[in-house]
């Protein structure tokens, strides 16, 4: 949509008004939108950003049971994916809602502390998750463990195979684009994420090459989930 102001005026007061908002009425607000959703042979990395965001949706919606358009919209109006992976988690094993933890850890400001001020058992949640959480560890290594405890748990990867993948700097999202990818082509993990990080082949390549439809994803996840548990 466009906004067509005549006059000086009219934009002055607009500016003016803008200013006098308090900075907390603006919601943060993050752009999920991709130019390129297709693999060109021409540009093979140009839609790899959507292929990656479109396999962790589609992951997370299988694992937690939760449309992926609820997940699209929180992260459009500012909830970061490291906090999705952790509200839904500790709402999968405690049963607080995922949406009352999200207010909490804004309330709160931390994930310890919204766990302590609900008092969540820690024994709920896993040994490793709660010292991380009772550590006080950034949001971003919270997500990483939970990722990590879920491939676990859905027997997806090796355990050696995800601490290389870590090890080699594989985020959230490399790591269930390649475990997605290695499960296809019975090909281990880390030699797709070495490809895709050597740029020797785009993800949208390995997607291409193992036959997985990027508008097919959720379909290819699910039957993983069903199969792997």
């Amino acid at each position: 949509m466009r906004l067509f102001i005549c006059g000086s005026f009219s934009l002055a007061m607009i500016l003016l008004l803008m200013a006098s908002l308090p900075a907390l009425a603006i919601p943060t607000i993050t752009c999920h939108c991709f130019s390129e959703r297709s693999y060109d042979p021409a540009r093979p990395a140009a839609a790899d950003q959507y292929f990656l965001a479109m396999a962790q949706n589609a992951f997370f919606a299988g694992v937690f049971a939760v449309d992926k358009k609820t997940i699209i919209i929180k992260k459009q109006t500012g909830t970061s994916a490291d906090d999705l992976w952790v509200a839904y988690r500790i709402a999968a094993e405690s049963g607080v809602a995922a949406e009352e933890l999200l207010q909490a850890r804004t309330a709160r400001g931390s994930w310890g502390e919204t766990v302590a001020s609900l008092s969540i058992p820690a024994k709920v949640l896993g040994a490793e998750f709660s010292s991380a959480l009772h550590a006080r560890l950034p949001d971003a290594r919270l997500a990483e463990i939970v990722v990590n405890e879920l491939f676990a748990e859905y027997r997806l990867l090796a355990a050696s195979d995800v601490a290389a993948l870590r090890k080699s700097g594989a985020t959230n999202q490399e790591l269930i684009l390649a475990g997605i990818i290695a499960r296809r082509t019975k090909t281990q993990a880390p030699r797709i994420y070495g490809e895709a990080k050597s740029g020797v082949r785009s993800w949208g390549a390995l997607l291409q090459e193992a036959r997985i439809e990027p508008a097919e994803m959720s379909k290819e996840v699910s039957a993983l989930l069903k199969i792997r548990r």
